[in-house]
């Protein structure tokens, strides 16, 4: 809290070179690439970092297959690239999985045309991944029991990648780096209004927990706010080329279904994706692509249901899945650009590729679509489109994105095995403490080494079922602006999705983490959870 307090004060009190509104993954990895390279950086979102779109995605970096269909291969090639690029530079983070597909009988195009598909999508890809490999329905049964191949003509394997952690922390990871180099970022800001004169804009800002304002002064004005680019471009009258379409994608997480480790993919009775993805000791499963006319949506009774429905057809479990089996739901608005005010496009053709839209006179950039496995080529193309309007950028070539470099983990490693970290393993943990430690933390994971040896207790486990020892919400609580207690359990760490939600609540633990993370205000702030929780369920 400390943190945020100081941040909302330098808001009001400096003059920036560029203000970012929305701490998604393009206002995140904006903030980081600008100011890595020595521009005067202001940060502030409505909500949490990641609070949106950003914390709702299938938790996939893919170079999209999919828009082979729509002969798309520039932007196929474009991804590819993309993706790899990232798996090279977090490679403890965004990892190469197997994508096992199940084609049914009577499906628009047969399995060996679609198996071709994913062979021209490997060597688009440099054949950076593991090869594709056919298989028959006897062959998937073999690999993979749980997949009903009853009405299944064929399929094949191939790879991809996925986010080994969750969405929200490896967007929030940006925006800590950022901050590390000097952005000035904080959560539960609200810009009402801005203005531009005499070559600087002026920004209305509000806290929205205190209610108290103050402006924000910067020479440039970058509106990354996801699904709501277009309201605050009416809002402070700014036009552009672009606009944006929305797309609703949920998923329900259940108990694990299947250990194989891969991504289970088919398409369900309406023609859309359907994955079941591995998430740890849960799975998630769910569609993609409903179109909505509202950047705001929930789950419905006829989307679990629907879910539901095609999972118990499509898997062969022992028990049906009920919605009693539902542990957590997701649900996210994908905003899509498209061109013209009122542009019409053909909703299946519509793809994740991002657009910038400038206006020069103004110093105003706005960025629509987009998806996190662009996410460095959008920090790059923004550092580079705001040198262009006159920002000088002394550290021009600096790189601002990838896991701290060998010499770092291998003494993080060593320290890690002289004190037998991986033995203090919280019992039922997906992965060893050393991988998470530094996947999540890097180099700051050995100075919590330290404060472990120090202080055994700092190794213990506070929430049931939970993986998160005392040690992390203590860093959580220094360096990582946890506003609210769902800020912790959904975005910093992903304890909302795969532990019950009156599971949470009766850890004899969650008070004392909430006084680790809220000091004095712990009471408050676990009320203020409750209450939000019960909201929500009754909407």
């Amino acid at each position: 809290m400390n943190l945020r307090k100081s941040n909302l004060t330098k808001l009001g009190k400096q003059d920036f070179d560029v203000l970012i509104i929305g701490g998604g993954i393009n206002g995140a990895v904006s903030a980081s690439s600008l100011a890595a390279k020595g521009a005067k950086v202001a940060l502030i979102d409505k909500g949490d970092f990641a609070g949106f779109t950003s914390s709702n995605s299938s938790n996939l970096a893919w170079g999209g297959i999919k828009y082979l269909e729509s002969h798309e291969y520039g932007l196929v090639y474009k991804l590819c690239k993309s993706r790899n690029h990232l798996m090279r530079q977090y490679p403890s983070t965004v990892q190469e999985i197997r994508f096992l597909t199940s084609i049914q009988k009577g499906f628009r195009f047969p399995p060996f045309m679609v198996f071709l598909g994913t062979i021209l999508y490997w060597m688009i890809g440099k054949f950076f991944t593991i090869a594709p490999k056919f298989l028959s329905a006897g062959n998937i049964k073999k690999l993979e029991q749980v997949v009903n191949t009853q009405n299944v003509a064929g399929g094949f394997e191939y790879s991809d990648c996925y986010l080994h952690d969750n969405d929200a922390r490896f967007v929030f990871n940006f925006i800590r780096q950022g901050m590390s180099y000097g952005c000035i970022a904080a959560n539960y800001v609200e810009a009402s209004n801005a203005v531009y004169e005499d070559g600087l804009w002026q920004t209305q800002a509000r806290d929205t927990i205190s209610g108290e304002t103050f402006t924000i002064r910067s020479k440039v004005f970058i509106n990354a706010a996801g699904p709501f680019v277009d309201t605050i471009n009416q809002t402070i009258r700014q036009q552009t080329e672009h606009h944006h379409v929305f797309s609703k994608g949920i998923h329900l997480i259940v108990k694990q279904i299947t250990d194989s480790g891969k991504v289970l993919t088919f398409f369900a009775d309406d023609g859309r994706l359907f994955f079941v993805i591995p998430m740890g000791r849960r799975t998630c499963i769910g569609t993609t692509d409903t179109q909505v006319d509202s950047p705001y949506s929930s789950v419905t009774e006829a989307d679990r249901q629907f879910v539901l429905d095609n999972v118990n057809r499509l898997l062969d479990l022992d028990e049906p899945l009920t919605q009693a089996d539902i542990i957590a739901e997701r649900c996210g608005v994908r905003p899509l650009a498209i061109k013209g005010k009122n542009g019409k496009a053909d909703w299946v053709q519509l793809s994740r590729k991002h657009a910038v839209d400038i206006n020069p006179a103004y110093k105003h950039l706005s960025i629509f679509g987009g998806k996190l496995t662009d996410c460095i080529n959008v920090g790059d193309e923004i550092a580079h489109e705001v040198e262009k309007l006159g920002i000088h950028l002394p550290y021009r070539e600096q790189k601002w994105y990838g896991e701290p470099g060998d010499a770092v983990k291998q003494e993080f490693l060593h320290r890690a095995r002289l004190m037998d970290l991986d033995a203090m393993t919280p019992e039922g943990a997906s992965e060893p403490l050393t991988q998470r430690f530094w996947r999540r933390y890097g180099r700051n994971a050995i100075s919590m080494l330290e404060s472990i040896r120090e202080d055994a207790s700092k190794a213990e486990r506070l929430i049931a079922n939970a993986e998160y020892l005392r040690v992390e919400i203590e860093h959580a609580a220094r360096r990582e602006m946890v506003t609210k207690l769902e800020d912790f359990l959904r975005r910093r760490s992903k304890i909302s999705l795969v532990v019950r939600h009156e599971e949470i609540l009766a850890a004899p633990g969650l008070r004392e983490a909430c006084d680790i993370l809220f000091g004095d205000e712990a009471e408050a702030k676990l009320q203020e959870y409750i209450q939000d929780m019960a909201s929500n369920s009754n909407r």
